[in-house]
Formats: structure tokens, C-alpha cells, sequence
């Protein structure tokens, strides 16, 4: 028998204090031996592990790895027995599988991301930014000499790749005020090894350019081809060319995309077979991701045995074509998995401890619902997630959150969402709003963003709390519109716009004043607003319009403020300027500072004070409404 408890008071088995232990998986790499290396965050320290026959062990404990340029990502690769990785002080260290602590092979200066080793082992490229300019750097990889600086001239670069002979450097690159998603371009360089370094002598631009994203440069193992992924035919694709003719051909087309967004460094979404007779990429269709086998003449099937996953990242090879990647679904959290064609795939490594059976889990639901803007219908995509919890129902409808996600460049897919769980299973309704500018539905849904950030991510926003209303599936009175960074900066436009729709607002380091975020943000995103809002001056007065701190006197409902005090994204400014207009104006608010946290939660102890604190805004505004 159920018990009878109101929405949003079930207890859940899934608490705060569990999901802040749980950790980060973010890559997996492949020795020479096939030992299987990957990366996970504790505590928000991150650390290398190891596991080959025998049980697995941490490479790393004192050093902090992390990728510093931008948003992070591209933290290790391994070559032979040893793994190059970026640390947090801004050193390239270098690390045997055996015995021996970690040795710096860079000095202290900048950050570094993204190093690749070439093929007889002498030499590590990477990408390097001293927070005003990047280039592509290469150190010897015993770290006796200087650092090199390789390549240079453009504002941003990612990805670099050795040809199998040593002799050819492919990267990407790209220049303000495009973002990787913009325009990029796609760069192959010839090397020649004189006295005093490494040398680029000559570059070729391969792919890319004139409004076209490229990304992820990789040779085959034989050298022949050289695959990258290009949004050419309006999504994400997967492309060869032929390193001695010059031609390209087109392996995967159709409404799906292969990669995403690069906000971060090392995105890895296809790999080659270790014959280079074909590949492996991971197919994006509306959020859920399955694995295909690519041939080289464009010939493509679902692969077998990875169907419990419905999202998939991060793709390595090892020797004997074992792959080891990231995944999950809405109802399985994070793990390490490998796979062969041969074999059915094993878990290496699990996130969290995986108490709960599948049923005391909510499984996402893809749903999409047309909405009106500007005179004309337009189909919205989310995710849903029904409220579930075989111990408990309820009367009525159920209280909801309308998920907005960050970027807005992003995406919320078919991933194991923790927090989106944590709510489910105390009894709410919860839908990810994947709004117009969101990936994952081709460039022309993608771009339609620009120009209108503030507009059509609220539009799409209401429309999402519309459709769960008018689908019968939340209690039109108690929805919470909830979002972090962009996320947040919509939270907060929403309340602006559309006051009295939402019982409240929760902002986790939502941005508040466009100006101040164009002046002060990091290098990565210093142009982006003149895509999504307009250029500075001219455009000044939509900056005016479209910041929520200048329109504070228009929100009426509730709002909740989460900040992290060493925020370089978005600076805590942006969060109190908007609480001081608050408290003047007796909005009921809340604000919390955790000041050892920057751009997201990391802490353990952040994470369980941050859902404790929005459990009782929530019953306090809310559920007791």
C-alpha cells in the first residue's frame, strides 16, 4: 500500500548528503597495454585513476588536475605507460603508471589544456593562454627544455592532433566575436624539427570558415584520412578527407548530430577503429544517444549492447579495439564503461553508490509542444520527468520546475540528471526546457537565438510551464522556474516579464546586468552577447531592456539567489546588485553566498547546503502556498 503525503514532501532515498559524495566521471584514455585511465572529480579535486588487471589505483593526489583554458575540459591523454595532464597551477605534468610522483614538464605560467604527444614520444603540443592570448605551445616530454610557442594568431584555439608520421599537426582555431559554434576553422600545419625546437613551416586550412563550425581533428591510424566534424549541411556531421587527393566525403547526414557545443576543451565524439577501416560515433537524435558503426562509405548501423545508455561521451580506443567511454540514462548515474563488438560492455568505475532500483527513479520522457512567437508556430523540445516514488501518492496535481539549462548555447539530454531526480522523487513534476538556441536540433534552431536572448528563452520558458498545465501534469499554481548562469539570467527575465506566472524563482549565479557581464566576463565569452543581444554602444538600449537588475521593479514573485563568492564568469555583483534592488523593494528573497565556490557547485558540503536550502524556499513559497 501507498502512503497518501502531499507533492513535494515524499521522502526520497536519494538525499543531498548522497548525491554531494557522489562523484564526477569526466574522461577515460587507453595505455599502450591496455590499462584504462579516466578521470574523476571528489570533492571537486580531480584525479587520476588507473585500472588494469589488477585493481585500480590513483595516479594523482596532491596535484589538482584540471583544464584551465576556458570552461576546462581537455585535462589528460596518454601515451605508452605514461599520462600528461593539466593541473591546476598551470603546470603540464607527466606521470608513469608504475611508481613515481607526477613531474612538472612546463613552468608556472597561464593555464594549459588539451596536451597530445607525438608519435615516437619526444615532444607534447598544447594549448596554453595566459587569460589574454592563446596559442599552441610544445615542450619536450621529459620537460628538459622551454616550452615552445607553436602556432600563434588567433584568438582561440583547441584540439590539436598528430598525424601518425609525425610529420603534420592538425587544431582548430577560431577569432572574436565568434564562439566555437559560430565559425571555425579547421587548420593542418607541416613540422620540421630544427636546432633550436619544433617549427610550423607551412599551414593549410582544411575545413571551416564562412559561418561553418568544425571540430575534433582526427587522423586515422594509417594516416590516410583525416576526419573532423562539420555543421556544414546545417547539423553536426561527420567528414573525411583524403590526405593525398584533398577530397571530402560526408560519412553520417539527417536530423540528428554527431558532437555538440565545444564549451569545453578535448570533446571526443567519434572515434577511429584501429584498422582505420571505419569508426565509431555517438549519434545525438532529440537528447538520446546511441552508438553507430561508420563505414567509410557512408554506411552506418546501431551497435548492440550499449541500449541500456541513452547518453554517451567521451570515446576511446585501445589497441585491440576495446572502446572505454562516459555513460548513463535518466535512470542509471554516471559510470565508466567499456565495450567490444565481442563482449557485452562493463561498468569500470560507478559515480554514486546506485542504492535504487530503476522503478524509485523518474524516467525522462522527450516531449516537445508547439508554441506562438511573433504570429507564427514554432515546436519546443524538453525533457519531462514525472513525479515517482513507489512509496507515496498524492492528490491533485503535482507542484513543478521548469529546468532551464546554462550556456545558452547547451543542451539537456538524455543524461542521468541528479538534481532533476532529487526533486522527482520528492514528489514534483520536472520538465528541461531545451529552448530556441539550445543544441542538438540542427544550426537553424541553434541560431535562432541571436538578436533575442531575453525574449525567446522566456517565451519558450512560459510556453513549457503552459504545456505542463495544459497537459493536465502540474498544478498551474505552484510552478518554479529554475536555471543556473544563462539558466539563471532567464529565471530572473522571466520574473521581469512575466510576473505572477511562476510561485517563484531560483538562481544559481544568474546573470543580472548585460552590461556589466560584457565588460567583466572571461576571455571565452567577452563577445558573446554581441550574437545573442547586439553590439556595444549601439545596442546599449536593448542591454538596458534585456537586464533584469533594471527592470527589478517589475518581479513580484519570490526569488531565490545561490552565488559562488570566486565566480569569474559571473562575477558576485551581478547577484547582489540585484538583491540590494530586492530588499528595497520588499520582494520575498533569499541569497546564498558560498564563497569557496566559483561557476557551479563543487564542494560536498556546498552541493548538501544548496538542495537543503531549496527544499525549505521551495516548502516556504511553494508546496505551503
Amino acid at each position: 500500500m501507498k502512503t497518501k503525503k502531499p507533492y513535494g514532501l515524499w521522502s526520497s532515498g536519494l538525499s543531498a548528503k548522497a548525491m554531494a559524495g557522489d562523484l564526477g566521471l569526466k574522461d577515460v584514455g587507453w595505455t599502450s597495454d591496455g590499462t584504462l585511465v579516466w578521470l574523476e572529480s571528489r570533492d571537486g579535486h580531480g584525479v587520476l585513476v588507473a585500472k588494469g588487471d589488477e585493481a585500480a589505483r590513483d595516479l594523482t593526489r596532491e596535484q589538482r588536475v584540471s583544464g584551465g583554458v576556458g570552461y576546462g575540459g581537455g585535462e589528460f591523454c596518454v601515451h605508452g605507460r605514461s599520462v600528461y595532464f593539466a593541473a591546476s597551477d598551470g603546470r603540464l605534468y607527466r606521470v608513469g603508471l608504475d611508481t613515481g610522483n607526477p613531474r612538472a614538464l612546463t613552468p608556472a605560467h597561464g593555464s594549459v589544456a588539451s596536451p597530445v604527444v607525438s608519435p615516437d614520444g619526444d615532444w607534447v603540443v598544447y594549448v596554453h593562454t595566459d587569460g589574454h592570448n592563446d596559442v599552441l605551445a610544445a615542450v619536450d616530454s621529459a620537460g628538459d627544455q622551454w616550452p615552445i610557442k607553436l602556432v600563434s594568431g588567433d584568438d582561440f584555439y583547441m584540439q590539436p592532433q598528430w598525424s601518425p608520421d609525425g610529420r603534420h599537426l592538425a587544431w582548430v582555431s577560431w577569432n572574436h566575436p565568434n564562439m566555437p559554434w559560430d565559425e571555425t576553422e579547421l587548420h593542418v600545419g607541416t613540422l620540421k624539427l630544427g636546432e633550436n625546437g619544433l617549427f610550423v613551416i607551412g599551414t593549410e586550412r582544411v575545413a571551416g570558415g564562412e559561418s561553418v563550425s568544425v571540430m575534433q581533428p582526427e587522423f586515422s591510424p594509417d594516416g590516410q584520412k583525416l576526419a573532423y566534424l562539420s555543421d556544414r549541411d546545417g547539423w553536426w556531421h561527420l567528414y573525411v578527407h583524403d590526405t593525398e587527393t584533398g577530397e571530402v566525403e560526408q560519412l553520417t547526414e539527417g536530423n540528428f548530430e554527431v558532437g555538440g557545443p565545444a564549451w569545453i576543451q578535448g570533446i571526443r565524439a567519434y572515434i577511429w577503429k584501429p584498422d582505420s577501416s571505419g569508426l565509431y560515433a555517438i549519434r545525438n537524435e532529440k537528447g538520446e544517444m546511441d552508438l553507430l558503426e561508420v563505414s567509410l562509405d557512408g554506411a552506418s548501423e546501431t551497435v548492440s549492447g550499449l541500449s541500456e545508455y541513452t547518453f554517451l561521451g567521451q570515446l576511446a580506443m585501445s589497441p585491440d579495439g576495446t572502446l572505454g567511454m562516459i555513460a548513463s540514462s535518466s535512470r542509471i548515474p554516471t559510470r565508466v564503461v567499456t565495450w567490444s563488438p565481442d563482449e557485452p560492455a562493463r561498468v569500470a568505475r560507478r559515480s554514486s553508490a546506485e542504492r535504487l532500483e530503476a522503478d524509485q527513479l523518474s524516467e525522462m520522457e522527450p516531449v516537445s509542444w508547439t508554441a506562438q512567437s511573433g504570429g507564427e508556430s514554432v515546436e519546443i523540445y524538453g525533457n519531462y520527468y514525472p513525479p515517482t516514488n513507489p512509496r507515496f501518492e498524492a492528490d491533485g496535481k503535482p507542484p513543478a520546475l521548469v529546468m532551464i539549462h546554462g550556456g545558452p548555447t547547451s543542451q539537456r539530454t538524455a543524461r542521468f540528471e541528479a538534481a532533476n531526480q532529487f526533486f522527482a522523487t520528492r514528489g514534483f513534476a520536472v520538465l528541461d526546457v531545451n529552448y530556441r538556441g539550445s543544441t542538438g536540433y540542427g544550426r537553424e534552431y541553434r541560431d535562432a537565438l541571436a538578436g533575442q536572448w531575453g525574449i525567446f528563452d522566456v517565451e519558450d520558458a512560459v510556453s513549457g510551464a503552459n504545456f505542463l498545465i495544459n497537459g493536465g501534469l502540474a498544478d498551474a499554481e505552484r510552478i518554479v522556474i529554475m536555471g543556473g548562469s544563462a539558466g539563471g539570467y532567464t529565471v530572473l527575465q522571466s520574473l521581469v516579464s512575466h510576473p505572477g506566472t511562476f510561485a517563484a524563482g531560483i538562481s544559481k549565479y544568474g546573470i543580472s546586468n548585460l552590461f556589466a557581464l560584457s565588460m567583466e566576463t572571461h576571455k571565452f565569452e567577452s563577445h558573446y552577447n554581441d550574437m545573442l543581444v547586439g553590439e556595444l554602444p549601439e545596442a546599449s538600449e536593448t542591454f538596458r531592456e534585456r537586464s533584469p537588475l533594471f527592470n527589478a521593479d517589475r518581479i513580484e514573485d519570490p526569488v531565490a539567489i545561490f552565488q559562488g563568492g570566486k565566480d569569474k564568469v559571473v562575477p558576485q555583483n551581478q547577484a547582489e546588485a540585484m538583491v540590494e534592488t530586492l530588499a528595497a523593494r520588499g520582494v520575498p528573497h533569499e541569497y546564498h553566498i558560498y564563497e569557496e565556490e566559483g561557476h557551479g557547485w563543487r564542494r560536498s558540503e556546498t552541493i548538501e547546503h544548496f538542495y537543503g536550502a531549496v527544499m525549505d524556499f521551495l516548502k516556504k513559497y511553494v508546496i505551503f502556498k
